[in-house]
């Protein structure tokens, strides 16, 4: 299971100062040139490879114009005087993570006069060397990790904080289990019900003998990623 995030909320900022009025970022595209190096010794005559140059490609912006916003005049401001200038996007609290990179401001458009519609403006940064994602992680379980009810269930591999996915053996005559949570800070959630550290969770019902349920642990600190873990509930088929 995965953990989605609204995008509302995202900002970019150049020079450390804010665009206004955005209603679309473009994301970070990241591709690798690569280069022929097939021979005469090339097994079974398949070509082969090696990477190339790495682009960061360019991220487009849009929105309202606002010809009073700083951050719109700066970016006008960075194409007129051929400068890189640094950008930072930076995603809502619950993702916990930013873009960080240098970039040139190869195309800006302005007041584009729909008669229906608001004037928008667009702007095009091409990325220049390398951009550096950061990720604020929250901390995520603790000692002791977490347990599930059910005689003889087994856990494989061991329980742990740095471990995210779990195989979960239980007795074919378990028709439902608990999993009890342990983290020192944060949201806990299992299977999308809020529970407290040390406490079971609501009952979870298995499938038939012999089959998988799977279940997910997330735990989620304000303003950082949240860590997930995924269990397969494994009820034995005899």
């Amino acid at each position: 299971m995965t953990q989605a995030n609204s995008a509302f909320g995202t900002s970019i900022s150049i020079g450390g100062t804010d665009i206004a009025e955005l209603t679309n970022i473009g994301g970070v595209n990241i591709s690798m040139d690569t280069i022929d190096v097939t021979n005469h010794d090339s097994s079974d005559a398949y070509r082969e490879f090696i990477g190339g140059l790495v682009d960061a490609g360019e991220v487009p912006v849009e929105g309202n114009f606002y010809p009073g916003d700083a951050g719109q005049v700066a970016l006008l401001t960075a194409l007129n005087n051929r400068t890189s200038s640094a950008f930072v996007i930076t995603f809502p609290a619950a993702v916990g993570a930013t873009w960080t990179f240098n970039a040139l401001v190869t195309g800006f458009m302005a007041a584009d006069a729909p008669i229906d519609g608001a004037l928008p403006f667009s702007a095009t940064l091409k990325i220049s060397g390398k951009p550096t994602l950061a990720v604020t992680a929250s901390t995520g379980l603790t000692t002791p990790f977490f347990t599930v009810s059910g005689a003889g269930t087994v856990i494989v591999p061991t329980a742990s904080g740095s471990v995210y996915d779990y195989v979960v053996n239980i007795a074919t005559a378990i028709t439902s289990v608990t999993i009890t949570p342990t983290a020192a800070a944060g949201v806990i959630t299992v299977d999308g019900n809020t529970v407290a550290t040390g406490m079971a969770s609501s009952a979870i019902t298995l499938g038939a003998a012999g089959s998988i349920t799977e279940a997910a642990i997330v735990v989620q600190e304000t303003g950082k990623t949240a860590k997930t873990y995924t269990l397969q509930l494994v009820r034995a088929a005899s």
